[in-house]
């Protein structure tokens, strides 16, 4: 059995939803697109689809099996155009969505540095926090904070940010420092409203214990920097990726709070369909802000004032803010 053919031949026929269909795109007749995918099967030892007369389905495995094999074969079809185009320049236009915050402040430099080493490479970039449909839409490529999985699409880890918990001097001054995370049940929070659950916050300590504790504040958004500008001007305590706040922390308009906590790392995936061919403007993009968020990620934490070594002020009366 040529298994690297075979697994070709039961990608396309879960993509094309029958034999027949199959048969036609891979020029192979019809039995030995469905000898293909049974001598698969009796390889594995597992049935992968369901066969009736009106309706093809994957079976649990199946399913599970497709998804790797859709991830391997993007893989070598990336491999093998990543050495084909490996001469040629990124032309015409690349098409890119991301979230608003991270786009302003991380995915626009990165632009800007590659569009100056292939100035012939045009952007159109969309800058939302809903999840966009790249195919239906006509994207080339998404940057996406946080798991990103789906059967259509490819997905390629370029980076992590951790969240920070942080706070204005001002509000600490006039509530008081959290020690614990369990403290943060008694102060205000602002809420980020696509994280799930909504009113937990999840910190991991230097044994690597997990702490859940339930927060609660005056105001929730979808968007990070909204809140963090919310925490800088002393309105509450927000949870914020690193890379959205460094400056607010270098500057110390914003403290870091339990630093010996460590809320859970956040994964930053490149994500593009599955089904094209990966260009060379694309792939090059995508190795390049890759190459820049390690360089990034090399500097170690965030440089900024943390709340076990920088204090607030000692309590004064109410100001207004």
């Amino acid at each position: 059995m040529d298994r690297f053919q075979s697994l070709s031949v039961f990608a396309k026929v879960v993509e094309q939803g029958g034999f027949a269909r199959a048969a036609e795109r891979l020029q192979l007749s019809a039995s030995a697109v469905s000898r293909h995918v049974a001598e698969l099967e009796s390889h594995l030892g597992v049935r992968l689809l369901n066969r009736t007369t009106r309706k093809l389905s994957l079976t649990e495995s199946g399913q599970a099996f497709h998804e790797r094999t859709v991830q391997l074969l993007a893989d070598l079809e990336e491999a093998e155009v990543a050495v084909a185009s490996s001469a040629m320049s990124p032309r015409g236009t690349l098409r890119l969505t991301c979230p608003i915050a991270f786009g302003e402040w991380q995915v626009a430099p990165a632009i800007a540095a590659f569009s100056a080493r292939y100035p012939q490479l045009k952007f159109d970039v969309e800058l939302s926090d809903r999840m966009v449909d790249l195919v239906e839409e006509g994207f080339d490529l998404a940057i996406r904070i946080g798991s990103s999985s789906s059967q259509a699409l490819i997905a390629r880890r370029i980076g992590e940010t951790r969240l920070v918990c942080v706070a204005s001097p001002a509000y600490l001054a006039r509530h008081g420092v959290p020690k614990v995370p369990q403290d943060l049940a008694r102060h205000r929070c602002v809420v980020y409203a696509n994280q799930s659950p909504r009113d937990a916050w999840r910190f991991a300590d230097a044994r690597g214990v997990e702490h859940v504790v339930r927060i609660a504040g005056p105001a929730m958004s979808n968007n990070g920097r909204f809140l963090a500008a919310l925490a800088t001007c002393g309105m509450a305590i927000s949870m914020e990726p690193d890379i959205m706040v460094r400056d607010e922390l270098k500057s110390g308009r914003l403290v870091e709070l339990l630093a010996s906590y460590r809320p859970p790392a956040i994964p930053i995936h490149a994500v593009y369909p599955s089904r094209r061919h990966l260009s060379a403007k694309v792939r090059l993009f995508v190795d390049f802000i890759a190459q820049r968020f390690a360089g990034e990620n090399a500097d170690g934490r965030v440089a900024g004032r943390s709340a076990r070594t920088a204090q607030p002020p000692a309590r004064k009366p109410r100001a207004r803010t």
